[in-house]
């Protein structure tokens, strides 16, 4: 499995996680709060922050109605369409947002929704595409993004497996293998046990690409657990207040919790280790005063022969270990010995 490089940044098994900022729509259309969105993004130390490249006209009808969860933290007699509307950043202000991103030296990406979006953020020579659980079922709009040879990160929320193989072959068929996919559940918030992260390692077995896992609960377990299972890429949807008019807002982590649940990632990481399994220095250095030695259990004479009974295991240890026990037994004493000496090859007649 050959590893993907977004920017500067290196995504494959061996690498650390690669976390994604979720600002998604988080800036309600302001620029100035893109630009709050990027620095908090910076402090809590992900490697990349996104957003979402639309434009409502060309997203959705105007009368379409809201989803679920919209309905339940935005206004019920507005129609998704305003909602969208009042959520753009203008194109002309991505030039900008780019620019501060290089300044603040962290990665830029957006999700583009149509033709347009796609080939005005290649314009802009965006690093690679992140593509929502929405357009897994779309092989045209995947097609069309794949031949921008860039790398794509994709969603499958909502999906099947039959769906998202059909999608991993409709981008390797376009001549890009630059794939990473991404467990997640398209709910807003999403409970934890939906989250089904078994199903991350399937999509990898089936389809050899690199995993990851986008979140939408509203603790850190489904992230943390995805990473011991052996993702590369979290994302998590992330605002300056929770109280923020929007749709998004109550169900992402504030810029604090954001921040501590990289470090929870970054630590989960150190944790994991290389696999291979050998003790640490800290046990080695404490291994004396942990393991054992074999020790006399009472006080014998020279020429004593040592019996079953004879010999204890006690504290610390020794340069003889507890299994060469049974090399010890029916062997005399070369000298007279207290109780809890420590028995060494110059003890006995060998």
């Amino acid at each position: 499995m050959q590893n993907i490089k977004i920017g500067k940044k290196e995504i494959g098994l061996e690498q650390p996680v690669f976390f994604i900022a979720e600002g998604g729509v988080n800036h309600n259309g302001n620029i100035d709060l893109a630009f709050k969105l990027i620095d908090e993004a910076v402090i809590a130390g992900a490697d990349c922050i996104k957003f979402q490249t639309f434009k409502a006209e060309n997203l959705v009808t105007q009368n379409a109605p809201k989803a679920d969860y919209q309905l339940k933290v935005t206004d019920k007699a507005e129609s998704q369409f305003k909602m969208l509307k009042d959520l753009e950043l203008p194109f002309e202000d991505y030039e900008r947002i780019i620019k501060y991103c290089k300044e603040k030296d962290i990665l830029f990406l957006s999700t583009p929704y149509n033709f347009e979006d796609v080939d005005f953020l290649d314009k802009l020579d965006v690093d690679a595409f992140k593509i929502a659980s929405g357009q897994l079922v779309e092989p045209p709009f995947l097609a069309y993004v794949a031949k921008k040879n860039k790398p794509i990160i994709l969603s499958t929320g909502m999906g099947y497996l039959s769906d998202v193989d059909e999608a991993v072959r409709t981008i390797r068929g376009a001549g890009n293998d630059q794939l990473i996919l991404l467990q997640c559940v398209t709910n807003y918030p999403a409970l934890a046990y939906e989250s089904n992260l078994r199903a991350m390692n399937t999509i990898q077995q089936s389809t050899g690409c690199i995993v990851g896992y986008s979140d939408h609960t509203e603790n850190d377990v489904s992230i943390l657990g995805s990473v011991a299972l052996g993702a590369k890429v979290i994302e998590k949807h992330f605002t300056l207040d929770k109280k923020m008019k929007g749709p998004d807002h109550k169900c992402s982590a504030d810029p604090q919790e954001l921040k501590e649940l990289i470090e929870k990632v970054r630590l989960l990481e150190s944790a994991l280790g290389d696999g291979i399994k050998k003790p640490t220095d800290s046990e080695i250095a404490n291994s004396k005063g942990m393991r054992r030695s074999l020790v006399l259990n009472g006080d014998f004479k020279k020429g004593h022969v040592l019996q079953a009974g004879d010999i204890g295991f006690k504290r610390p240890s020794s340069e003889i270990s507890i299994g060469e026990y049974e090399e010890f037994l029916g062997k005399e004493l070369s000298e007279d010995l207290n109780k809890d000496t420590i028995l060494k090859l110059k003890h006995v007649r060998w």
